[in-house]
């Protein structure tokens, strides 16, 4: 003969071996107990607070941090480039933790994108750190510098990706921004958006001899890629790294 508890697990049950089917009840209706029977996922793209479901087992938490803005470029003459170099992406981490940890809430923290240089050889904004209370806390990406107009060679090179937060089980710094270059007055760029854990890179929008602006970062936690100028062109602004999130994945019984 067989039984089954609340939940499914079966066990089996004989009058001949009473001490054996007592310990296997035993064991089944433990491992009926923490069975997880429902999942409870909670997305942030903004700040807030997370309550702790009932009956919660085990808290899964994702926390990605933004992107940086890439950097402006200055108006150029004749026979001159402007090139800027890419943000960096934000940095993710991840850990797992018991209720009694989480407590029955936290507050969330949801990195916002740092803002493009304005028109000019002006530096992009650092994208924002995310965080799950003072449990999980990513660090965002650098912004990228702004670039002045030039008739020699120059090199500036990107921002570096988000990395240096705390807490969590595992950690993925963001990637770094591209370089850009200025050759013989032409713009060559490289400078693409640093890649975050949740964001692919973005693409630079390759070499020009006119104004290029460059690209917002992709969802979530990407780098802006940077704006280049050939010659005879206005200043142009930086662009924006994209906002971080923060996933909450509740395990319950």
């Amino acid at each position: 003969m067989t039984a089954s508890t609340s939940k499914g697990i079966v066990y089996p049950q004989s009058t001949d071996h009473t001490r054996i089917w007592e310990h296997l009840q035993t064991l089944a209706t433990g491992a009926d107990a923490i069975i997880i029977g429902n999942v409870d996922r909670q997305v942030f793209t903004a700040s807030g607070t997370w309550t702790r479901p009932a009956n919660a087992i085990i808290v899964d938490v994702q926390v990605q941090a933004a992107g940086g803005g890439s950097g402006g470029i200055a108006s150029t003459g004749s026979g001159q480039a402007s090139c800027a170099p890419g943000g960096g992406g934000g940095e993710y981490a991840r850990g797992w933790f018991l209720p009694a940890t989480t407590g029955s809430s936290v507050a969330v923290t949801v990195g916002t994108g740092g803002t493009g240089g304005t028109a000019g050889a002006n530096a992009g904004a650092n994208g924002g750190t995310s965080s799950f209370g003072s449990l999980v806390t990513a660090i965002g990406g650098t912004g990228a510098n702004g670039a002045s107009a030039t008739s020699t060679n120059v090199s500036n090179g990107g921002a570096n990706g988000g990395t240096g937060g705390t807490g969590g089980d595992i950690r993925m710094a963001g990637g770094d921004g591209g370089n850009a270059q200025v050759i013989s007055a032409i713009a060559l760029k490289y400078n693409n958006g640093g890649s975050a854990f949740l964001a692919n890179a973005r693409r630079s929008s390759g070499v020009t001899a006119t104004t290029t602006t460059g690209f917002d970062g992709y969802l979530y936690g990407g780098g802006a890629s940077g704006p280049a100028n050939g010659a005879t062109q206005s200043a142009v602004a930086g662009s924006n790294g994209a906002a971080g999130v923060v996933i909450v994945t509740t395990y319950t019984a």
